[in-house]
């Protein structure tokens, strides 16, 4: 009965959010409640006093997918002009006009789709118009917690410098996905760490490349692992791709 369910509400859901009007009502929704959070929460930040640095000078911001939420209130409220990678999926584009509101614009792609045109615009607007980027760093789809090499390109080819952003709260709730997507509830505490800058040398090539993008990924993680840990949250598993825990979701039922 639950699949039959489903199916017919997936299928009642899927073209109705096709529609431009229907996304916009959805997206000011959504900013609404991150907004209505955000300002009824108590703050607990790190270094943020460092982002009025970066209003003249670009960075190239990265974070986790599942720790996105709460950090376009902080951009935002820093007055940052930036750019952000989204995917071209119905979803990404549900939150590129969400971040919008927030004050990003869009490069639509990622790294299995599009990859070679999001660095080449990223760059073009990252050097033209002297605004930072944004990007979730382990992909559309995974697997968490693992740095790709987009960021690093980005990094590279402007010289502008990689800075790790994460939030964490005390009152989590983790959506059903294979990023633990992380929403605060109302009235609790949001942490918020800014990074210090990581420069990559644009002569960066080969292993050397490779262990800078390990370097970066460990200190994410360890990040992470260290605001959760304040709050004495579970420590979420590692490595798990969009359709590894699809199939783990079907194997329970």
């Amino acid at each position: 009965m639950y699949q039959v369910f489903r199916k017919i509400w997936k299928g009642f859901w899927e073209p109705v959010l096709h529609n431009s009007i229907v996304q916009w009502v959805v997206v000011f929704a959504l900013a609404g409640v991150t907004w209505f959070i955000f300002l009824t929460s108590r703050h607990k930040f790190t270094n943020t006093k460092s982002l009025k640095n970066y209003r003249k000078n670009p960075v190239v911001f990265v974070f986790f997918h599942g720790r996105c939420a709460m950090l376009s209130p902080v951009v935002r409220s820093a007055r940052i002009k930036s750019y952000c990678v989204a995917s071209r999926h119905k979803d990404g584009r549900i939150m590129a006009r969400l971040q919008r509101l927030f004050g990003l614009r869009a490069i639509y792609g990622s790294t299995s789709d599009g990859a070679v045109a999001v660095l080449r615009e990223g760059v073009r607007v990252m050097k033209s118009e002297r605004v930072s980027m944004c990007v979730p760093v382990d992909g559309p789809s995974g697997p968490s917690f693992h740095v790709q090499d987009g960021a690093l390109y980005f990094a590279r080819m402007t010289g502008a410098p990689i800075v790790p952003v994460c939030f964490s709260c005390s009152r989590p709730m983790y959506m059903d996905r294979w990023d633990k997507f992380m929403v605060p509830k109302l009235f609790g505490t949001i942490s918020c760490r800014i990074g210090e800058p990581i420069y990559i040398d644009s002569k960066l090539r080969g292993e050397e490349f490779e262990k800078k993008r390990a370097e970066i990924e460990e200190l994410m993680v360890k990040q992470l692992r260290e605001m959760d840990g304040e709050f004495n949250l579970p420590e979420i598993e590692r490595g798990i791709h969009a359709t590894e825990y699809k199939r783990r979701a079907q194997n329970k039922k």
